[in-house]
């Protein structure tokens, strides 16, 4: 079965309206069911995604507050969460650095690859990492990993 990793800007099409959210959606809805993985730190980053589009009125807080509730049960039911340890933050410096991302894309790409790492180890399937920063994808493709932009998919 495939397995995703969803950097923040992936994970919050699932939840605010953007293009590619109907082909995000379609992910989580393909039988047999994909696996899908994020950084811990990806909650923060979809709570402020959140918040900016409050702020901008481009969701109403009925439709933020609704967004909140449906990412905090996939946050904790349906998504393999990645914790950002030592080994993490190390790779990251090495990658910001090697690739000039910003600090937060670095993790998020660390804990990509620390995910594929741990699933090719086992016998599984190398993860597609789902990204709509062009920056990070190519940083995510120069690392190895196989990459799609949800934009791409309107």
């Amino acid at each position: 079965m495939p397995a995703y990793f969803l950097d923040s800007s992936g994970a919050v099409k699932k939840y605010v309206r953007e293009t590619g959210t109907g082909w995000v959606i379609s992910l989580f809805r393909q039988k047999p069911a994909n696996v899908f993985y994020v950084a811990e730190i990806t909650a923060a980053e979809v709570a402020s995604a959140r918040a900016r589009r409050l702020r901008g009125l481009s969701l109403t807080a009925k439709q933020a507050g609704q967004a909140k509730k449906r990412f905090r049960r996939d946050f904790e039911e349906k998504f393999f969460r990645i914790e950002i340890d030592t080994q993490i933050i190390q790779k990251a410096e090495e990658l910001a650095e090697k690739h000039f991302l910003r600090a937060y894309d670095a993790v998020q790409l660390a804990a990509a690859l620390k995910a594929d790492a741990d699933r090719t180890a086992v016998g599984g399937s190398k993860l597609i990492f789902v990204c709509a920063d062009n920056a990070l994808r190519l940083a995510a493709s120069a690392e190895g990993l196989a990459v799609e932009d949800p934009n791409a998919h309107p």
